[in-house]
């Protein structure tokens, strides 16, 4: 099937999703257009973090049906590895290698994966350094890095995939509040750069700063979907209402 961009880059169709006995998805759909920025809030155990995962074929649907540019993610025949070039993922963790270098943590995919020369890789990692204001930070080991300063090179090593989208995962959940804000401000540019992406977050002053639309889920399902506006200033259900109304109070 041939993906134009006047169709959802990530349509998301009836996904059901069950661990044991616990259903943490039932029944969600929604689109993602390319360039939009897609926030998703809702309580812990909602499902946020599995839907993320099952786009990137981290975590299989029990049903349903997940699209990424017209590619059915969940067909047993698709390359994983493809798909993760169209799909970046920036995590909690920031999982990168600590016996590397960012130089090296940077170059590993491209290198490997998509067997770009050395000296291409090399260029493209500095100039994605100095994207996310980290290129004096080249040599250094990730240990003697900050948390803030790491998750920024966990997406910059997204980056390096050139990717159509990057799903980003409570990536400031782990940091120290002054952290936070060099990641959002990251996140903000690339969004601004017209990147498509897909984020779960904890930070409502930036979800709605940022987003196109947002998601509220709850039990596993998407209660509702807006512009930030209406979903931060009249939200129609109860239940966003009552889960607002904890956070910014």
């Amino acid at each position: 099937m041939e993906w134009t961009a006047d169709q959802p880059i990530i349509r998301v169709r009836e996904v059901h999703k069950s661990f044991g006995k616990v259903e943490v998805l039932r029944g969600v759909s929604f689109d993602v257009m390319k360039g939009e920025v897609v926030c998703i809030i809702g309580p812990s155990g909602s499902g946020k973090s599995t839907l993320l995962r099952l786009i990137n074929a981290l975590v299989s649907v029990d049903s349903g049906s997940v699209q990424v540019a017209g590619v059915e993610v969940h067909d047993l025949k698709l390359d994983k590895i493809a798909l993760r070039g169209k799909v970046g993922m920036v995590f909690q963790q920031y999982n990168l290698f600590p016996h590397m270098t960012v130089m090296q943590n940077l170059m590993l995919g491209p290198l490997c994966v998509l067997k770009k020369p050395q000296a291409e890789a090399e260029s493209h990692a500095r100039r994605l350094l100095a994207r996310v204001r980290l290129e004096a930070k080249a040599d250094a080991y990730p240990g003697q890095l900050s948390g803030g300063q790491q998750q920024r090179v966990a997406i910059a090593r997204a980056l390096m995939m050139d990717p159509d989208v990057i799903l980003f995962d409570e990536v400031t959940a782990a940091l120290d509040p002054e952290m936070v804000k060099e990641v959002l401000v990251t996140i903000r540019e690339l969004a601004q750069d017209g990147m498509t992406c897909l984020i779960v977050t904890h930070e409502m002053g930036f979800a709605r700063g940022i987003a196109s639309v947002v998601l509220f889920t709850d039990h596993g399902i998407i209660v509702e979907r807006g512009k930030p506006q209406e979903i931060f200033d009249s939200p129609s259900d109860a239940r966003t209402r009552e889960f607002l109304s904890q956070i910014l109070h």
